[in-house]
């Protein structure tokens, strides 16, 4: 019996090759939770406070459709925004780097020399790795944008992004939904059961990016969400009585 770990992918030299070729992965899987998670926890959370003030399903229904639109809409321009922010801002630092590089390679180049000293180089040793890294312009800013600024080159789209995030909140934001929809009885019951295994799927999911078990991830993102929904609910029968 074979006792080599399973590896993610092939270190075959060509495997290798192609893999690099075609550039780093690019995830959008914070989108798709952030959205996902946060369309359920507010569509949930509108629909128990509609309830517990008492409303009819026709207000619930309006109320929720509401929110999935505007809401997801708000988000994913949010999203978009605050996603090409980050890519001008990385824009912006990397011009900076450069005009140091052209005004300043001394300088520059001690600054790469106490990255590397401080990661244990030393010596002819650290003077290799300086001169190899600064030898050449695109290597020499990349390496000040990781090690100085933490920012990798792998920049995200926007579209993709918002995009992402508000598919993730429509869907996930219209379960909540489906028992008025459909004319169930004991809809709110329903909604509550459907409610909280999507919680419990989109955090069971996640788990595949993650070190945390698939059982605690999902139980962790139903907590959140029921919580959020039970105030939600509180506020809205502490309040019943304003509508009347």
């Amino acid at each position: 019996m074979s006792t080599q770990p399973s590896l993610e992918h092939s270190h075959d030299p060509a495997a290798i090759e192609q893999r690099l070729s075609a550039g780093p992965k690019i995830s959008y899987l914070r989108d798709w939770v952030y959205g996902g998670i946060d369309g359920a926890v507010t569509t949930f959370a509108i629909v128990a406070g509609a309830v517990g003030a008492n409303l009819s399903a026709t207000i619930v229904l309006v109320l929720g459709v509401a929110n999935l639109l505007a809401d997801g809409f708000s988000m994913a321009a949010a999203n978009y925004s605050g996603t090409k922010s980050e890519n001008d801002d990385f824009d912006r630092l990397q011009e900076i780097e450069d005009k140091h590089i052209r005004h300043d390679p001394e300088g520059e180049r001690e600054e790469v020399r106490q990255i590397y000293r401080n990661k244990g180089y030393d010596g002819e040793e650290l003077e290799t790795l300086v001169s190899i890294l600064t030898s050449r312009k695109a290597a020499w800013i990349e390496t000040m944008m990781q090690e100085e600024y933490g920012l990798s080159s792998a920049t995200r789209s926007p579209l993709k992004a918002a995009g992402s995030t508000f598919v993730a909140f429509v869907v996930c934001g219209s379960l909540p939904l489906l028992p008025f929809v459909i004319g169930m009885t004991a809809s709110t019951q329903a909604t509550i059961i459907l409610t909280a295994l999507a919680f419990f799927l989109i955090g069971s999911t996640k788990a595949k990016w993650s070190t945390q078990h698939w059982f605690w991830s999902g139980m962790e993102t139903t907590v959140i969400g029921l919580s959020a929904a039970g105030i939600a609910y509180l506020v809205g029968y502490l309040l019943r009585g304003l509508t009347g």
